[in-house]
């Protein structure tokens, strides 16, 4: 798994709630139009992940999840949420269960992506963010919440 970076596990999430929420039959519980609010929450979401990305890259900063970080970055969305990047694909996840009609399983996808990004990918890198920026760090943690 350490080679399946966030992007490609939230594809395939993505992927796996429509195969489940049409293919299996899985009951919808929001109907047309309803179901078309989820495109707000999944743009919201995106944005949102786009924006923590663009902000690294204005910071020259490293975006791969396994590779050592160089930069702390604690402002723009980085001042709301330590992990805007994975928040919004979380969003953009119960959005996109909202707009395939509200699926018991999609939301159930969507809480599993959260707990897999929270005890795999974000745990390893608070570790190595622990290690290479130290007290500076845990002081950003105490002002800052992981999710939100």
């Amino acid at each position: 798994m350490r080679k399946l970076l966030p992007p490609v596990l939230f594809l395939v999430f993505v992927i796996a709630m429509a195969l489940l929420c049409w293919g299996m039959g899985f009951s919808h519980r929001i109907g047309y139009p309803y179901n078309l609010a989820g495109l707000v929450v999944a743009a919201a979401g995106l944005v949102l992940s786009i924006a923590g990305k663009n902000l690294f890259k204005r910071r020259h900063t490293n975006i791969l999840t396994f590779n050592e970080p160089d930069v702390l970055v604690t402002e723009g969305v980085f001042g709301h949420t330590r992990n805007p990047m994975y928040l919004g694909f979380a969003i953009a996840l119960m959005g996109f269960a909202i707009l395939l009609g509200g699926a018991v399983s999609s939301f159930l996808l969507a809480g599993l992506f959260v707990l897999i990004t929270d005890r795999w990918y974000i745990a390893f890198e608070e570790n190595a963010m622990r290690r290479r920026f130290g007290a500076e760090y845990d002081e950003y943690c105490r002002r800052v919440r992981r999710w939100v």
